[in-house]
This record gives C-alpha cells, structure tokens and sequence, in this order.
C-alpha cells in the first residue's frame, strides 16, 4: 500500500518540487495505466485542493454507434474522441470531440492552455458550473495526443506558467 502524501505549504514552485519525487515513486514499478492516472490525480487533488483534476484518453469512437452512424464515422477524418479517465472530483462530462472546449482544444493544437476565465473561452464545456479557470496539458507520446490533464479551479487566474512547467514534467513521466 503507498504511503500517504507529504502535502507541503509553502510556494507553489514547493508544492510541486516536493511533490514530484512523491508521484515518481507512486509510478515507480507499476505499470497499469488507470492505477497511475488515479493516483496522480489524487495526488494533485490532495496537494492543490483544485475543483477537478482528472484525465482524458483519446480513444475510438465506434462503440457507442448505430451501425448508420458507424459508417458515417469510418468515412469521415475524426474517428477519435477524448473519454473520461480516472479523475477526483465532482461528476464530468464523459466524451469531449476534437476541438470542442478546451479539452478538445488541447488535443487538437497538442498543447498546453491555460485559461484564466473559462466563461470567456469560445465553446467553453461547462462539466460543472463551480468552475471558473482551468488548465489542460496533452500527453504526447510518438508525436500523437494520447490523453490530456484537465484541471479546474473553482476560482479565476488559478493557473499560471509554474504549473504549466510542472504539469508537463508530471504528465511526462506517465508510462502509455
């Protein structure tokens, strides 16, 4: 069983200097993807305090179709959505298409947003209506967006380049 989290006060550059070796030796042997994915959702959750932290995996989108919309699909360039994964905090949105918030926005520009008021993002998916900013880093892995981080703060101007830094560091230690 892991130990409990050492949750560091401090600044924020702290938190997660302290936080890092924390979540490698959480990774560390194990290679079940959902089991990592929870626990550094957790982690996060438990060291910030932030409104939702979970991830999203880019998976096909074929299994929930009728077979007329199935063959559409298949036609069609976007075959792949962006499904919920392991996350803490309140109920999400379940699937996110290509471009589509800023989840969607993230996977399709592969890079890392970070919006201080989610109310001005242009086709903003409001998962829950407490949210107010936000910050999404892509995991890329051979040059394709695998997953993304979403993290929502129930207050504006919550996110800035320190965590953008840092959320890099920890979404790339994640093995896929």
């Amino acid at each position: 069983m892991a130990e409990d989290l050492h949750i560091v006060a401090g600044t924020k550059a702290d938190q997660y200097e302290s936080l890092l070796p924390q979540i490698k030796g959480l990774l560390h042997g194990e290679n079940d993807l959902v089991a990592n994915l929870a626990n550094i959702a957790a982690a996060l959750k438990e060291q910030f305090g932030w409104l939702w932290v979970g991830f999203y995996l880019v998976k096909p989108s074929f299994a929930h179709l009728s077979n007329e919309a199935l063959a559409k699909l298949k036609a069609s360039e976007d075959k792949d959505e962006l499904v919920l994964g392991p996350f803490q905090g309140p109920v999400a949105c379940t699937r996110i298409k290509k471009g589509r918030g800023v989840c969607g926005a993230s996977w399709q520009e592969a890079r890392t947003l970070v919006v201080p008021d989610v109310g001005k993002f242009p086709g903003h998916i409001a998962c829950s209506s407490l949210s107010r900013s936000e910050i999404v880093i892509p995991v890329i892995r051979n040059n394709h967006v695998v997953a993304v981080l979403d993290v929502d703060s129930s207050e504006y101007n919550q996110f800035d380049s320190t965590d953008q830094h840092y959320l890099e560091q920890i979404v790339s230690l994640v093995p896929f």
